[in-house]
């Protein structure tokens, strides 16, 4: 559903490759992970602690918290508040929540 677009000279923008759980996947600088998580269509973000159902981005706008995933080994990180960069490593976060550098 969502994609890269060219621009009016068949380029893409300019772009960074970032790790989603292991895989790479190509971000146009300046949107955030949530965004490029879910153009690549598994875009579930974390499951929840109890019955392990998997939540997505919902709000895009940091109020709902369903986009929590970790971020260069720290847990609890919003990713639709999270610019991407070049080489970011993201992990969905399943389970219990992890919180700290030691997950």
């Amino acid at each position: 559903m969502f994609r890269l677009l060219e621009d009016d000279r068949g380029r893409m923008e300019s772009t960074v490759t970032i790790e989603i759980d292991g895989y790479p996947v190509i971000a146009r600088i300046g949107e955030t992970v949530a965004s490029a998580l879910l153009r690549e269509g598994a875009s579930w973000s974390r499951t929840t602690p109890v019955s392990g159902a998997r939540r997505a981005p919902y709000c895009m706008m940091g109020v709902c918290f369903d986009c929590l995933m970790l971020v260069e080994g720290e847990g609890l990180v919003r990713a639709c508040q999270t610019p991407v960069r070049a080489g970011l490593k993201v992990q969905r976060q399943t389970g219990p929540r992890k919180v700290g550098p030691s997950c």
